[in-house]
């Protein structure tokens, strides 16, 4: 099962808006994605459980994932994981 380790970039962590978008695009991949914070494995596409871990700015987190595309749906997870999505969107 591929893993990527990521350091969280957004400004208040994995909370409301970030951990909204983080989990949309996690159940948007075709494989399963679990996220880890210390020794607590929550679904990456529960927005109740990635808030449940209470990640903050800079803390370290696992992905993994298994099934189709997993290399290709953690490489887009850590992107979106590393960058800061409390950012307001360009457009």
């Amino acid at each position: 099962m591929p893993e990527r380790r990521v350091t969280i970039g957004s400004a208040s962590g994995l909370h409301a808006r970030p951990a909204v978008l983080f989990t949309q695009a996690a159940a948007a991949c075709a494989a399963d994605v679990k996220l880890t914070k210390g020794d607590r494995t929550v679904n990456a596409a529960s927005v109740l459980g990635v808030m449940s871990l209470a990640v903050g700015r800079g803390d370290e987190v696992l992905l993994s994932a298994e099934g189709p595309d997993a290399d290709r749906a953690l490489d887009e997870l850590v992107g979106l994981l590393a960058s800061d999505l409390d950012a307001a969107p360009q457009g």
